[in-house]
């Protein structure tokens, strides 16, 4: 099974960061994925590298983590996934879930 590497930028409004220099959440399996963000001096943007099996997505890929940016504002960033055929539903939530842990760190 050969594996695609996408790259994407994003630009954000309202740069929400992280406050851990990085954070994890889910594992790389059967329909799942696992993302990881890195704090970053982007001047607010967001860096997305997708490490996948799935061949002939890319523009889904890029309206998933636009999406994603566009909703939550994050900004300064590096998110990496590494994707085990997980849907675009699956997708969006393990972010979700991503920020909410990330986030809640910083209320620690």
């Amino acid at each position: 099974m050969a594996l695609q590497n996408l790259e994407f930028e994003f630009e954000s409004e309202n740069t929400q960061t992280i406050n851990p220099e990085w954070s994890h959440m889910g594992v790389t399996g059967s329909g799942d994925l696992e993302v990881m963000f890195t704090k970053k001096d982007l001047g607010g943007k967001v860096q997305a590298k997708v490490c996948t099996p799935v061949v002939g997505f890319d523009a889904v890929w890029e309206k998933m983590l636009g999406k994603f940016v566009n909703d939550t504002g994050v900004g300064n960033i590096v998110i990496e996934i590494n994707d085990d055929n997980a849907t675009p539903i699956v997708v969006y939530m393990r972010l979700r879930q991503a920020l909410a842990e990330a986030t809640a760190k910083e209320a620690e």
